[in-house]
């Protein structure tokens, strides 16, 4: 990164990193509007369409929510985020309550990356280091944190597939742990490799996104 850019940046005051990215934050209103509607409606569409493998359910919702808030910033990410979870649910719900939990992981995500984006690192390719870390944070933050907290302690029942359930009771002896029900998620019900699927994606589509000129990504 050049030493004006690198000016650029550190003259961005601390209230407005939280706001917005980098990249947004010297744009006009208009175009940050457009920024946040076009990553709402992306979380939208991840947020409705699933794909069914085995036990396995995959969606794309992590890679929508990373990018929100990599691309328009902490807090604003965070809203289209919830936003867009709202707005899918509503479109396809499919019979399932609402599961705010889930916005609130997808929601912290965003935060997450959008922050991790904040610091300060001007060296080529400090974008995939950042991108690890905003991985391993939100997996441990979010997925395995907020979101599998909600789903033991609220969801569960409505959750877990009566086969699964047997099966866990019949394993376990009914001890409900925490612990077991993470295994159980993330290596019975193939969470782990929902996961590691869309940061893969992650890391195949921002070279991509960074190699569309018109968009001017300052993503490092």
């Amino acid at each position: 990164m050049s030493e004006t850019k690198t000016e650029e940046k550190q003259q961005i005051p601390l209230w407005k990193k939280f706001l917005f990215s980098d990249m947004l934050a010297d744009k006009t209103t208009a175009k940050k509007i457009a920024y946040i509607a076009v990553l709402a409606a992306l979380c939208i569409v991840t947020n409705t369409f699933e794909i069914k493998f085995a036990t396995v359910q995959f969606s794309f919702t992590i890679v929508s929510s990373v990018l929100a808030g990599m691309m328009i910033g902490p807090l604003f990410g965070a809203a289209a985020v919830f936003l867009g979870d709202g707005i899918g649910y509503l479109m396809n719900s499919m019979g399932y309550p609402y599961y705010w939990w889930v916005a609130l992981s997808c929601a912290m995500m965003a935060v997450i990356a959008g922050l991790i984006m904040c610091i300060p690192m001007h060296f080529k390719g400090s974008i995939y280091l950042k991108l690890a870390l905003i991985c391993v944070s939100t997996l441990v933050l979010c997925s395995a944190g907020i979101n599998s907290t909600g789903m033991y302690f609220i969801g569960l029942k409505l959750y877990m597939p009566s086969n699964v359930q047997a099966a866990f009771e019949e394993r376990f002896g009914g001890r409900n742990t925490f612990f077991i029900y993470l295994l159980i998620r993330f290596f019975i019900l193939g969470q782990i490799w929902n996961s590691l699927v869309n940061y893969a994606l992650l890391f195949a589509i921002i070279p991509a996104l960074k190699a569309i000129k018109p968009l001017k990504l300052r993503l490092e």
